[in-house]
């Protein structure tokens, strides 16, 4: 140990082809706080290098031209207005076209956001050229949704895969494949490594980790409350819209009092106005969706048309129920009782969530952008900036609902039973049809007649 200090403090002598403590320490730094004897109060520019400003402007030539009299703020307002409106009613064309086309939606906007989140990393720090960094990041995207995709099709598609003999093979090593498949990436990146440069690849490794758990990760959930019935995937995404439309208008007409730091724009006018217009329009929506099957039926798979389907006999939640109010709403309403559905007293906890905790995913990607300088993750949508931009609060949305189901709804379902009762072997299959008849004629709930005609 006496030695290794000596040799530490400076002593010549060492092996040339050891990592020196200029290489360690000087040459691969990002300029962390304190390294070159700058001021420590500031921001530290050269940790948090800035992206170039990209100067396209690719607003409609048909727009610029119908707001051109108009000041900057109600320029931006019109374009914002006029792009929003175009984009929800495509929203309700892939609504139209059904479960399908939303899950491709859903996976395009996935792969959307990650290249936004990846090309800022790939701008900062392309002057390394680190190799194989670009190559990588998508590789790892493949294998993750490789991953995610997968168990999806084990458990939504049983009759599919009971079907087709390779579709049994993937999926009874499904998870043997994902790993080998990701750790062959992760040799790799290993073998990538350049002296260095070792810390700031290892940056790029954890980047690339953590923009597929924010992205691939919450996209897989989306996809999983979808085929939990299409309201659980309708109502949670109306609502974040709702709220930033509704944040947005009350902000720009009342706001004054400054929110948040991260975001300026952001007021406490436009933060309590979304909530409340949230409420109220996640409450009638939960109302007019529950009347239908197509949105209520869990999305299931069928396999004799090759379609998905969405019929059953609506769940609890979705049956009109009567509730007696409050003495103190009584005295005010002049109602005793009300009929509601209890989906719609759902819906108020996933809009409380949606404008109050919601928002604070779009905060967490004003700290990401202001980390690096920029003011949107991409162009691609003028007036509102990257695909990123509009999807920061809903991946958030995402996860909680999908926790919200697994907690306080979600309840043993036969059809799933099913399918997994099917993959078994005929044997097995066998096994648990005795059990089950032995269980039931135990019970009393099957006749001795039914059981001597089995």
């Amino acid at each position: 140990m006496t030695e290794l200090r000596k040799r530490g403090r400076g002593g010549g002598g060492g092996d040339p082809d050891s990592l020196s403590d200029k290489e360690a320490d000087g040459e691969d730094r990002l300029g962390l706080p304190g390294e070159a004897g700058g001021d420590c109060d500031g921001e530290y520019k050269a940790d948090t290098p800035s992206v170039p400003p990209s100067t396209a402007d690719n607003t409609p030539q048909f727009l610029k031209e119908a707001v051109e009299g108009l000041n900057p703020r109600w320029k931006n307002c019109c374009i914002r207005g006029v792009l929003s409106m175009a984009m929800i009613s495509g929203f309700f064309m892939m609504i139209y076209l059904g479960p399908i086309m939303l899950i491709v939606v859903v996976m395009t906007i996935q792969i959307k956001c990650f290249q936004e989140i990846i090309e800022i990393g790939y701008r900062v720090y392309h002057s390394y050229e680190l190799p194989w960094f670009r190559t990588l990041s998508w590789y790892f995207l493949i294998c993750v949704n490789y991953f995610f995709y997968g168990e999806t099709l084990a458990e939504y598609f049983g009759a599919l895969v009971q079907r087709e003999e390779p579709l049994q093979f993937l999926v009874r090593y499904h998870r043997f494949i994902s790993f080998a498949v990701y750790l062959a990436g992760f040799c790799m990146f290993v073998l990538s490594l350049v002296k260095k440069h070792y810390r700031l690849q290892f940056y790029m490794f954890a980047w690339t980790h953590v923009t597929l758990l924010i992205v691939v990760t919450q996209s897989h959930l989306v996809i999983q409350n979808l085929f939990e019935g299409m309201i659980w995937f309708l109502v949670p995404v109306s609502i974040v819209i709702c709220n930033d439309i509704m944040a947005y208008l009350f902000g720009f007409f009342f706001g004054r009092t400054p929110l948040i730091k991260l975001s300026p724009k952001k007021t406490w006018e436009g933060f309590i106005g979304g909530f409340f217009g949230t409420l109220v329009f996640g409450f009638i929506l939960a109302y007019l969706l529950a009347q239908f099957q197509y949105f209520v039926c869990p999305v299931e798979y069928n396999s004799e048309t090759n379609r998905f389907t969405a019929e059953c006999e609506p769940s609890d939640i979705f049956v009109m129920h009567e509730y007696t109010l409050p003495f103190t709403v009584q005295s005010i309403l002049r109602w005793k009782t009300v009929n509601i559905y209890p989906y719609q007293i759902h819906s108020v906890a996933l809009s409380t969530f949606g404008s109050l905790i919601g928002p604070f995913g779009g905060f967490f990607a004003s700290g990401f952008k202001r980390a690096f300088k920029i003011k949107d993750f991409a162009d691609t949508i003028p007036g509102h900036g990257g695909i990123m931009d509009r999807f920061d609060c809903q991946y958030l949305m995402a996860t909680f609902t999908h926790v919200y189901i697994a907690s306080f709804i979600r309840g043993p379902n036969p059809s799933k039973v099913l399918q997994q009762l099917l993959v078994l072997q005929p044997e097995q299959q066998l096994s648990i049809f005795n059990a089950m008849r032995d269980r039931l004629r135990d019970r009393g709930i099957l006749p001795p007649a039914a059981t001597e005609a089995m």
